[in-house]
């Protein structure tokens, strides 16, 4: 196939619920509501090449007070057990601190995505030791073990500070046998192809970044490139976009679709919208199904069972072993 057509339609491709009904597993609903992931503002130190919401650091696009003020609200009252931060750089927003304070009060399970530089920019220095003070689970990005591919992927210099705060984070417990401070790994490739097997490369890592750096961690997750944002436009440069969409069409895994992590998760944008997933709310897919749409108006019982809004980049959380914000989804070994 052609890779400069640039298509990116339902009807140019085969349709993503054509895939479900073939598998039994049209429509795909929810089956609850696990996690609130809240996507603070597309403000971040980065400009990553494979950043699917664009994130920039001169974006303008922050939650405000009163946004922070209706989450805590909605984990308040709904008994959600993990809120998991996401950006942009989600500790560059003027409230974030707030809302971990807030949320560790509610007895939540904080997550925060974290892009390990953010360590070094004013007045965040210390940033390890206030997540290692409220149990904070840190899942930072580390789309490879060599400094050529990072530095290659998110810009000169970042592999070194990389490392530099991984070394951070360990030297206050995180990675480290029974202090429940758990460090996490996000690794996705670097071009246009699937992730390799997650259980191998994670060994990979563990070895290199052990015996090179003494950096330790928990666990890897591998995480596939969407064909959206940033790196959609990577594709249509490449002329590669045709032939990628044609793999994870191809790669379409019935299993994975069975386990996608919308399937519990409600995503919440900068301006208050609510979502199936993070990859809905850069493409504006807001909640269907009669479901709210606004964390204003947040009501669990009509998210628990809501039909998910499906379109082409489905397939990306779908093909082979899956991906998720916690990884692979199936086990293909």
């Amino acid at each position: 196939m052609s890779g400069s057509s640039g298509r990116d339609t339902e009807r140019d491709f085969k349709n993503f619920d054509v895939s479900l009904k073939e598998s039994g597993q049209f429509p795909l609903r929810a089956d609850g509501v696990e996690v609130l992931q809240i996507n603070l503002g597309r403000l971040c130190n980065q400009a990553c090449a494979h950043c699917h919401i664009e994130a920039t650091p001169d974006s303008s696009d922050i939650m405000d007070a009163e946004t922070v003020d209706a989450c805590i609200a909605a984990l308040a009252g709904s008994g959600i057990p993990t809120i998991d931060l996401t950006g942009g750089a989600p500790e560059l927003n003027p409230h974030f601190r707030r809302l971990v304070e807030e949320s560790v009060k509610l007895g939540r399970h904080v997550m925060v995505r974290c892009n390990l530089t953010v360590f070094f920019e004013p007045g965040n220095e210390d940033l390890p030791r206030f997540y290692a003070d409220r149990g904070v689970e840190v899942i930072a990005s580390m789309p490879c073990y060599t400094q050529e591919n990072v530095d290659a992927q998110r810009g000169e210099g970042v592999f070194e500070k990389s490392i530099r705060a991984l070394k951070l984070l360990n030297d206050v417990g995180y990675g480290k046998p029974d202090t429940g401070l758990v460090l996490n790994l996000v690794y996705n490739p670097g071009g246009a192809s699937l992730p390799g097997d997650q259980s191998e490369l994670e060994a990979d890592y563990k070895r290199e970044l052990g015996d090179a750096y003494g950096v330790v961690f928990n666990n890897l997750f591998t995480i596939t490139n969407m064909p959206i944002g940033r790196f959609r436009e990577y594709l249509g440069r490449s002329d590669s976009y045709d032939s990628y969409m044609t793999e994870l069409i191809n790669a379409y895994n019935p299993a994975a679709a069975g386990s996608v992590m919308c399937k519990n998760t409600v995503s919440v944008g900068w301006r208050g919208g609510l979502y199936d997933c993070d990859f809905n709310q850069m493409l504006a897919l807001k909640c269907g199904d009669g479901a709210p749409t606004d964390i204003r108006d947040f009501d669990i019982e009509r998210l628990r069972s809501r039909k998910l809004i499906t379109g082409i980049h489905c397939y990306g959380c779908t093909a082979g072993a899956g991906s998720s914000c916690g990884g692979a989804v199936v086990d293909t070994s």
